[in-house]
């Protein structure tokens, strides 16, 4: 087990570079599979989750180098349809092969997958998805997908905007025969980004980054050579590290149309920053004020399916807002286990109630202190990071490699901008 210590009352100021993003990354791999010629991936970030499904994908026959965030990638045969249990477990994404192993095989074996212990996750999307195109599915322990004869295209309609069930089906359908249209799709940019890398494969995907996909089955993918897009989620949380800390901040790899809605929440909390073409500049020295409702009313920041607020920004959201003098209530609507870890914040002198599992409300501003502490998923992991970066006195975060699966070097960021943080 690996743990951060953390020496508070940083004095953030520079530039940080985001990532590729971890979440349009870990489906990518998984749809490169549908070709057996080469595909070369930039920008891919080099963490926990993504080496996870590398680990999966050269288990089933693929051949790879990763070096320097570049992936360059084969799979001229597929050798076996099962994933083992363990692979499975490592991460949410390894689902996700369920489809390529259709298409190129006509049969898929796997394990429920792993992931963040955020509250219930529902697979029911996925299923839909792969049966309503033609596969057939049993299994108890295990989930068996088969389709001797092939996907067909047809209409769907997911019941929630779900990500990973609308990768799935985008994976599956862009080999299948016919015409596949999905309504109430999820639109998150990498949801947008995986479209855009299976266009650049020779898939025909209209709609991309709306919530209705049309995909035109093709025969065949092929190779090619695509750019993955900077990771909104990072970006995000180092800008809520900047706020909290009252920092001054560049965060550079940015595309503005990602960061419209968190400078809306932002401006909330009475945080001011500019978006620029590539980049964003918070200004330092700020003192952040809660903006209420019209009529004075206490202001609610929740979550969503994309546009809205994204869950992922929820953790290092809350732990911002404790450092702005005011009150507002966190509406955490996706996930039943998220808020939780507010629990650790009281712990270090914020002034929180926690409602229920899905709301808490936070009055600011709050002079935390340094405790020992325990991460219990990727963003709350980050959330607690911050926490303790704006507090007086040391802090110890344990499960740091809970944080490693969605943050690539992040001590060498940190340290890069102020902060006094290292490996135990």
């Amino acid at each position: 087990m690996r743990s951060l210590h953390v020496v508070g009352n940083a004095e953030i100021h520079g530039e940080v570079t985001i990532s590729g993003n971890k979440n349009a990354a870990l489906p990518m791999i998984a749809a490169l599979l549908l070709t057996d010629e080469e595909v070369i991936l930039r920008n891919v970030p080099d963490i926990l989750d993504v080496r996870a499904m590398l680990d999966i994908a050269g288990e089933l026959g693929a051949e790879y180098r990763f070096e320097h965030n570049t992936l360059t990638f084969r799979c001229p045969d597929i050798v076996a349809t099962t994933i083992d249990r363990e692979l499975c477990s490592r991460n949410r994404t390894s689902i996700l092969f369920g489809a390529p192993l259709l298409a190129r095989c006509g049969r898929a074996e796997l394990y429920p997958p792993g992931g963040d212990v955020i509250g219930r996750r529902r697979l029911d999307g996925h299923f839909y998805g792969l049966t309503r195109l033609g596969a057939e599915m049993s299994g108890d322990l295990t989930y068996q997908f088969h389709a001797p004869h092939g996907l067909e295209g047809r209409e769907l309609f997911l019941d929630e905007a779900s990500v990973t069930a609308t990768e799935q089906i985008l994976i599956a359908a862009v080999t299948a025969r016919g015409t596949t249209t999905l309504y109430n799709a999820a639109c998150e940019p990498h949801v947008r980004d995986l479209a855009l890398m299976l266009n650049a494969m020779g898939a025909k995907i209209s709609g991309a980054g709306s919530n209705t996909l049309e995909i035109e089955g093709v025969e065949k993918l092929h190779g090619t050579d695509y750019t993955v897009v900077g990771d909104h989620i990072e970006a995000g949380s180092f800008l809520a590290l900047g706020a909290a800390t009252g920092g001054e901040l560049t965060v550079r790899g940015t595309a503005p149309r990602h960061y419209w809605m968190l400078r809306r929440v932002f401006e909330r909390l009475g945080i001011e920053m500019t978006l620029h073409a590539d980049h964003i500049f918070l200004p330092g020295g700020q003192t952040p004020h809660i903006e209420c409702d019209f009529g004075g009313h206490i202001p609610q920041i929740s979550d969503g399916p994309w546009p809205q607020y994204p869950s992922d920004m929820m953790s290092c959201t809350i732990v911002a807002a404790t450092q702005c003098i005011g009150t507002v209530m966190f509406f955490e609507k996706m996930f039943e286990s998220r808020i939780y870890f507010t629990d650790r914040l009281i712990s270090m002198g914020a002034n929180a109630i926690v409602c229920d599992p899905h709301r808490v409300v936070i009055s600011g501003r709050s002079p935390l202190h340094g405790v020992t502490m325990s991460s219990p998923d990727i963003r709350a992991g980050m959330a607690m990071v911050i926490a303790a970066l704006c507090a007086r006195g040391e802090s110890t975060i344990h499960s740091a490699e809970v944080i490693y699966r969605g943050y690539e070097n992040l001590i060498e960021k940190l340290s890069a901008i102020g902060a006094n943080i290292e490996e135990l």
